[in-house]
């Protein structure tokens, strides 16, 4: 069973069609620069504090990182009610030019606070500008299909993930770091432009909507249950992207593993936010997520815990917990989508994800201090939050539709 809300009403979605996957290729488009800059925040991390940063301290590296996640959420509820009020285009626009610019200026930056100004703070805020309505938008096309499309929507941070590690890897050390980062710029620029001409809703502009911006939906406990869960999820999920690559060094692998490790485990993203996804839409969207944080929690306290330096262990952690942690991604957006209607999708969705970047500022960054004293540590936290996570979704599950196992939610 699905959650039907009191405000929902009668709607009738296309559930495909060539118009609603044209759709899902914008969406696709602008989660490419948005989220695919977000999960190469490990191939940065690597070189930067061996080059532009590594006269700072190990535990200050984390912060820029948690902070372009800490914006791309936290200015969520702001754009949620920009998309509700006045749709996707300009927001797309804004978010295209912002994050064009944004990375011409890191590929020029030298110092921590250009770096922090340029990727983590305009970065942030306008990776927030694109994929909030590159997510939304899919609630207003597909229905009984949404955790499908969502997935295929954001298999694009996935690609993303995988080629600008490559790029930076390949190239920066042949020819500097700026350049690598404009040729990011340039395709990033293509990608938007298709993005801005593709992503559109049936919504009509509802100018009245700019005032309806409040946080009422924190008293619906399945919405809340349900941004407590999410909170906890994004706080974790990032973190073996992000140091996996300096952990892989560490204990004595080369760099070229490190950029692999990171390209394994972006590339598992991939399927793993289309599989689950199939599934979800058949065994409900809470199960499939309470699975997926589970499992991330097991490989994360069991075989990277364990791994050492067994590159053959890393390689397997890269790939299950890519596969996993790409579901729990493509997920979150749409369990918050069963606990409202689709006109009210936008706020609540900026609402649930402000809340959760804290969050992720928290979790990246309390992870890079733990680093600098312990790799254990810093792996046993990452699991303990993916455990809190999977108790938090079985509360948010029985919350929204009460705890009776055999519910399809």
């Amino acid at each position: 069973m699905f959650i039907k809300t009191p405000n929902a009403v009668a709607r009738t979605y296309p559930e495909g069609g060539f118009k609603a996957w044209l759709v899902v290729l914008g969406a696709w488009c602008a989660l490419v620069p948005a989220w695919g800059l977000m999960h190469t925040a490990g191939a940065l991390h690597l070189w930067t504090s061996t080059h532009q940063l590594r006269s700072y301290e190990t535990s200050s590296y984390g912060w820029i990182y948690s902070a372009y996640g800490f914006f791309v959420y936290s200015a969520g509820a702001p754009m949620g009610m920009i998309f509700d009020a006045w749709g996707p285009a300009y927001l797309i626009l804004a978010g295209s030019i912002g994050i064009v610019v944004s990375l011409i200026c890191l590929s020029f930056s030298h110092e921590y606070y250009q770096i922090f100004l340029s990727l983590s703070v305009l970065g942030g805020v306008s990776a927030s500008a694109l994929s909030t309505p590159a997510i939304a938008t899919i609630s207003y096309w597909f229905e009984r299909r949404r955790a499908f499309a969502t997935g295929v929507a954001c298999t694009g941070g996935g690609l993303g993930g995988v080629i600008f590690p490559i790029i930076i890897y390949f190239m920066a050390p042949k020819i500097g770091f700026g350049w690598p980062i404009r040729i990011i710029a340039l395709i990033s620029a293509a990608l938007l432009l298709v993005a801005w001409l593709l992503i559109t809703t049936p919504q009509p502009v509802r100018p009245e909507a700019i005032e309806g911006l409040t946080l009422k939906p924190l008293k619906d406990p399945k919405f809340t249950a349900t941004t407590a869960a999410i909170f906890l999820t994004e706080a974790a999920i990032l973190i073996p992207s992000t140091y996996i690559p300096s952990y892989t060094v560490h204990v004595g692998l080369s760099n070229l593993i490190a950029y692999l490790l990171l390209v394994f485990l972006n590339l598992a993203t991939i399927p793993g936010r289309i599989l689950p996804a199939l599934a979800a839409d058949r065994l409900g969207r809470f199960n499939t997520m309470i699975v997926t944080t589970l499992l991330c929690a097991i490989l994360t306290l069991a075989l990277w815990y364990k791994a050492g330096d067994s590159l053959g262990a890393l390689v397997c952690y890269a790939v299950f917990f890519g596969f996993w942690s790409g579901a729990a991604l493509s997920l979150s957006p749409v369990c918050i989508s069963q606990t409202c209607s689709v006109t009210e999708y936008g706020c609540r969705s900026g609402i649930a994800y402000s809340i959760a970047s804290i969050g992720m500022l928290l979790g990246i960054g309390l992870t890079g201090v733990i680093e600098q004293q312990s790799q254990k540590g810093l792996i046993v936290f990452t699991g303990v939050l993916f455990l809190a996570a999977a108790g938090a979704f079985v509360v948010a599950r029985g919350v929204s539709c009460g705890w009776l196992c055999t519910a399809r939610l």
